[in-house]
């Protein structure tokens, strides 16, 4: 008789975000060392059985590219370093990294602790190699579509900058234009199915915050269809989609969405953001409000309904802290009972 899978804990905190502000938050924090894998594993250690887990270690991170670098690090930062970082591929480089150590830690459960979202796409396609992409079925909670190319993206911000005289965007900002289709945070999941890591009819994207309105689907403009596309044909393609006012308005189409899942192996990957302004604020984006804390758990739950009727958890990630501002308030303490209701049943903890 083979021994029980257990939970293998992988951390990275790679942190490579290009924003004028992230930049130079990231220079304010210097040499605080903050490190969201250790802060979610303290809660594990004190309060999940040993034996019911393992770490299999930290994808190491170049000190510059770190949320809270080191002093000597700091002629090394800034928006320029960052967007050549994403633009040269690097953020794929690191994705491959996870993906050989979530595969490594196979058959047990590979559990993702990272900041950068896109480091969830090599532990996807770990689990999706070793079972198939056919038999695998990757629910992403998330308050943005991370399947935006950045052409796509790159186009909207044109008709915005056109059209919006309140844009937060800066026409003069040479990072908006004129960006490699690079795999990043906001690209990976477009990757990963052009790539067949992961079916269409296989990706449940749940808590939507930033679907367009129809008056913007609707839209004529050539730079905005270009954006809306990113949308449209997700849908086309088989994708199912649940915004976050659907979640915060109960669970009737999150569970009618759920039941939709039929294949032997489910992966979650869970960005926390979409509590953002609400039960939480130490997240990296915090540009749309998401749910309460009982809303999270509400979805967690729903989740464990999914694999309680058979369904085996197969992979999970928690990503996306700004480990900045995580520790002020009850971030890492959610992130953890997340973690411990999806992959070990218990309940959350205060």
């Amino acid at each position: 008789m083979s021994d029980p899978k257990k939970v293998a804990f992988i951390g990275c905190a790679l942190d490579p975000d290009e924003r004028q502000e992230a930049v130079a938050a990231k220079l304010s924090a210097l040499g605080m060392g903050a490190d969201p894998y250790k802060r979610v594993m303290a809660y594990i250690r004190d309060e999940v059985e040993p034996a019911r887990w393992r770490e299999a270690g930290c994808i190491e991170t170049p000190p510059w590219l770190l949320p809270s670098p080191p002093l000597q690090a700091a002629s090394e930062i800034s928006a320029e370093t960052m967007v050549g970082f994403i633009d040269s591929g690097g953020c794929r480089v690191y994705a491959d990294q996870v993906q050989e150590a979530a595969a490594a830690a196979l058959p047990d459960l590979p559990c993702l602790i990272a900041v950068d979202h896109c480091l969830a796409g090599g532990a996807m396609a770990a689990v999706s190699r070793v079972h198939g992409p056919e038999k695998v079925s990757v629910v992403v909670a998330d308050a943005h579509n991370d399947a935006v190319s950045m052409s796509a993206m790159a186009a909207g911000i044109a008709y915005d900058l056109a059209t919006n005289p309140d844009s937060r965007f800066d026409a003069v900002d040479p990072f908006l234009k004129d960006r490699p289709e690079s795999y990043n945070a906001m690209s990976f999941l477009g990757h990963l199915l052009d790539e067949g890591a992961v079916l269409p009819q296989n990706l449940y994207l749940l808590g939507l915050a930033d679907y367009p309105p129809k008056k913007i689907l609707r839209n004529k403009d050539p730079r905005l269809k270009t954006y809306t596309s990113a949308w449209t044909s997700l849908k086309k393609r088989g994708v199912g989609l649940v915004t976050g006012s659907d979640l915060a308005a109960g669970s009737a189409k999150l569970n009618a969405l759920l039941k939709r899942i039929k294949t032997p192996y489910l992966y979650v990957s869970l960005d926390l953001d979409l509590g953002a302004g609400a039960a939480l604020s130490g997240v990296r984006f915090s540009d749309r409000n998401g749910l309460n804390e009982s809303r999270l758990y509400a979805l967690a739950r729903a989740l464990s309904e999914v694999t309680a009727r058979g369904v085996e958890l197969a992979g999970l990630d928690v990503c996306e802290f700004d480990a900045r501002t995580a520790g002020n308030d009850r971030t890492y303490r959610i992130a953890a009972n997340l973690v411990q209701m999806l992959a070990f049943g218990q309940e959350p903890r205060q």
